[in-house]
């Protein structure tokens, strides 16, 4: 197979100048130079968030209003006066008290039966897809076939990556409010679901609904059902809120998917118009709570976007350390990149970058699977491995 990258495309960056068809137009600058002048380069990239944005009425940047009330849901603790939206969108303070679209009962999302075995970036290890912690986590000895995930998808995001998958989390229009109840009712109603998935946008600004319906659903379920609870996030989200849903997901068999969307704070901030340090900290705070309490069936697994020409294998090694130094087994997910949102003039990852990004993975971690692999040719991580191998 040919490692010759082809596009059409050409962008250009607004700071050095250089052209290539893995620089995105919109973003505005290169990875070059998002390392080297970050402080220049933020200044382009922050205004490319803002017009974002801007189409949604959502604030360009996390609320720091001075004597204004604070929201501690997420990492972005926005600080808010009378006028002010939170960067998710989801609270604002109106006559000097908090409002919010949600709460611990009712919740802005979507849910749907998503048949096992899904798409899911865990199905590679976890009870879903293996059966592994059979008969405690799964109902089967293999693949849960017949059964379902009920993914629960959240509108609203303490993010705003320019390459969202799922951007339709900003649309809050079109948003029905949920209760427990009826998702309760849901789960009660079809005993072939066994697991629930809260993603989205991301769970963060509405994990006190997710917390209190995992919760819920588990006190009405008799004692021979098997309900995992997981979560897809950013990892961005309040401590003490993280430090429950992880009692949760270690209790039922689920387990916490992180989108590490990169390594280097300025191109998190690049990318996402915020920093990810603290889905850093969770992720390490998660793992010194619970990892070894369950270290058979893993309960955290961190997952990155390869996004073309921007999380190259510099990122991927600086998060390949990190999870290395906690423990080489965590396993880890790279995904090939399809384009989507304001960065459709980005290609599909190139072939030479997602193997190189595997290759420094796997030099530092031992369980190392690529997601999306169709997209570059493959139908699975043993076609890929035959012809790249399967040692560094």
């Amino acid at each position: 197979m040919s490692l010759i990258f082809k596009s059409k495309h050409t962008g250009k960056c607004k700071i050095c100048r250089l052209e290539s068809p893995l620089i995105s137009n919109y973003l505005g600058v290169c990875i070059r130079c998002i390392r080297k002048d970050p402080e220049e380069s933020l200044k382009v990239v922050l205004n490319s968030h803002e017009k974002a944005r801007a189409q949604y009425k959502l604030p360009p940047q996390p609320c720091k209003t001075q004597n204004g009330i604070k929201c501690n849901i997420c990492s972005n603790e926005c600080v808010m006066s009378d006028g002010d939206v939170s960067f998710c969108g989801l609270r604002w303070v109106e006559n000097g008290q908090l409002k919010s679209y949600v709460d611990d009962n009712k919740a802005l999302l979507y849910y749907y039966l998503d048949p096992h075995v899904t798409n899911c970036c865990s199905a590679w290890f976890c009870p879903a897809g293996t059966g592994v912690g059979y008969p405690r986590y799964a109902y089967v000895k293999g693949p849960e076939y017949n059964y379902y995930n009920l993914a629960i998808f959240f509108y609203g995001c303490n993010f705003d990556c320019l390459f969202c998958q799922n951007y339709s989390h900003k649309r809050f229009e079109e948003a029905q409010v949920v209760t427990i109840k009826e998702l309760i009712h849901m789960t009660l109603s079809n005993t072939r679901i066994s697991c629930w998935c809260f993603f989205g946008g991301s769970p963060e600004p509405q994990l006190p609904f997710a917390i209190n319906a995992s919760k819920r659903v588990l006190e009405h379920l008799h004692a021979e059902r098997i309900l995992r609870i997981c979560f897809e996030w950013n990892g961005c989200g309040n401590k003490a809120l993280v430090d429950e849903a992880g009692k949760l997901s270690l209790k039922t068999g689920g387990n916490i998917k992180f989108d590490l969307k990169a390594y280097s704070n300025s191109l998190s901030i690049a990318l996402s118009g915020v920093s990810n340090r603290r889905a850093f900290e969770n992720f390490e705070f998660l793992y010194n709570r619970f990892y070894m309490e369950r270290p058979n069936l893993p309960f955290l697994t961190a997952t990155t976007l390869l996004v073309p020409g921007y999380v190259d294998s510099e990122e991927v090694e600086g998060i390949a350390m990190f999870l290395a130094d906690l423990n080489p087994e965590i396993p880890y997910s790279l995904l090939v990149f399809h384009p989507n949102y304001l960065m459709r003039d980005l290609p599909v990852t190139p072939i030479e970058q997602v193997v190189e990004c595997y290759r420094v993975a796997k030099s530092h971690l031992k369980n190392v699977h690529i997601g999306n692999l169709h997209l570059i040719g493959f139908y699975s991580m043993e076609d890929f491995e035959n012809v790249y191998g399967r040692s560094n």
